[in-house]
Parts: C-alpha cells; sequence; structure tokens
C-alpha cells in the first residue's frame, strides 16, 4: 500500500498530495542506531578548544632556582616544573585532541531513513508545493511561514521560539535562504546535505519541491541498499 501526505501551497491551503517512498519512510524506527549515528557526528564536529601547557611551553624557568646542595632545600631543576606555581600543566586538556568517530556510511543512510520515518509518523513533516522569493523577504517569508504552521494544523510551529522548522529545500536558492536566515529558531539547508542530528534539532521539517525533494532522498537511502547488496554477493 503507497503512502501518500498532504501538500500545501505557500497560503497553507492544500495544493494536492504526494507518494511517498517507501525506502525512506516505511522504515522502521531504530533508536539505537539512531543515537549511535548522532553522536557519531556529533563528535565529528566537535573542535578541541581547551587547552592547557605543559612545562615545555610555559614562560621561564631557564635556570636552576638555586643550587643542587647545601640549602637545606629540596631539589629542584626549573621553575617549570608542575609542582610550582605557574609551572607546567599535567595531563591538562590539549586541543590537538581528536574526537572524531568512524560512522558507516550504510548506517548513516539507514538513521537518516529510520529519522525521516519517525517524523513523518508523528505528523511533522510539512510538504510545500513550492517556497520561493522574488528577492530576499524576511515578512514575506514569516507570513509564508505562518501560514503553512495554520493550514497543516501546527500553530506551535510558528510560535516557538527555538528549535522550530527545518527547512529542506531541493537545491540551493539564495533568496529563500536569506529570506529566512534572520529567524532564529529555523535553518535552511538543501535536501542533499541534511542529516539526523539536522532532523531530529528542529520539531517540524518543512519539505519543498516534494517531487524533487523525495527524489532525492530515495536516491540517498537506495545508495545504502546498493552497497548492502554487493556486499552480500561477495
Amino acid at each position: 500500500m503507497s503512502m501518500e501526505a498532504k501538500v500545501y501551497d505557500t497560503t497553507g491551503k492544500e495544493a494536492g498530495k504526494v507518494t511517498l517512498p517507501e525506502a525512506v519512510f516505511g522504515a522502521d524506527w531504530n533508536p539505537d542506531l539512531v543515537h549511535e549515528v548522532v553522536v557519531g557526528m556529533q563528535a565529528n564536529a566537535r573542535e578541541g578548544i581547551a587547552h592547557t601547557k605543559d612545562r615545555s611551553e610555559v614562560r621561564g624557568g631557564g635556570r636552576k632556582p638555586w643550587r643542587q646542595k647545601g640549602t637545606g632545600r629540596a631539589r629542584h631543576g626549573s621553575r617549570r616544573s608542575p609542582i610550582w606555581t605557574g609551572g607546567g600543566v599535567t595531563f591538562g586538556p590539549r586541543n590537538e585532541k581528536d574526537f572524531s568517530k568512524k560512522i558507516n556510511k550504510n548506517l548513516k543512510a539507514k538513521a537518516l531513513a529510520s529519522t525521516l520515518a519517525k517524523k513523518q509518523a508523528d505528523g511533522e513533516i510539512i510538504f510545500v508545493k513550492e517556497l520561493t522569493f522574488g528577492e530576499p523577504k524576511a515578512a514575506e517569508a514569516k507570513t509564508v511561514f505562518s501560514a503553512l504552521a495554520k493550514g497543516s494544523a501546527h500553530e506551535d510551529m510558528a510560535r516557538k521560539r527555538k528549535n522550530a522548522a527545518l527547512i529542506v529545500l531541493s537545491g540551493r536558492d539564495l533568496n529563500t535562504e536569506k529570506s529566512f536566515r534572520n529567524f532564529g529558531n529555523l535553518e535552511v539547508k538543501s535536501v542533499k546535505d541534511i542529516n539526523p542530528v539536522d532532523l531530529l534539532t528542529y520539531k517540524y521539517v518543512v519539505v519543498a519541491d516534494p517531487e524533487t525533494s523525495l527524489k532525492t532522498l530515495e536516491e540517498r537511502v537506495a545508495m545504502k541498499a546498493a552497497r548492502i547488496t554487493t556486499a552480500d554477493k561477495k
């Protein structure tokens, strides 16, 4: 049985229906897999910021504090020693630490399909026939977004101050991107670039030009299936 979803126009009125690809929206919800992929992607995006200096990097300490014997004090060779105030830090955080994790491409594609299927099942994906602007217009973009929220019966989408919606375009559209750029609760991305982290960060997903966008998503998931089939043959 084919799955269908409503498609809206920019005024929030129903403009037809679109058939959802089974390979994408028929996937089972796999929270363990999605968690593994999301944690891996977040780790890969992590940058080392905290940084401490070891004894070879701190300033000073070029000469021996006092002679080796005869002072009654403990022996010391440099003020750079970690036991001295202002000396180096032992086992402190370093900005060259690598937090990256290997993510299997097949698992990443499967997690994408699983997340999209879950979003659709929860009624959190809104399909809009087209989302284009003749020139960057934030006021017009706000009107369209509010109309979509009302027409799709998701009024809370227009009221959320944080992480309201991820707007997915079938390709790059600078006018649309600039129109939504000043909204702190929205993000605009091309369909070829979305991932499970993006989908789970925002409550709603607004997919523009569904015919083209869904075809791209199906191709991304189909590549995973093709790799698995090839591996099984070997």
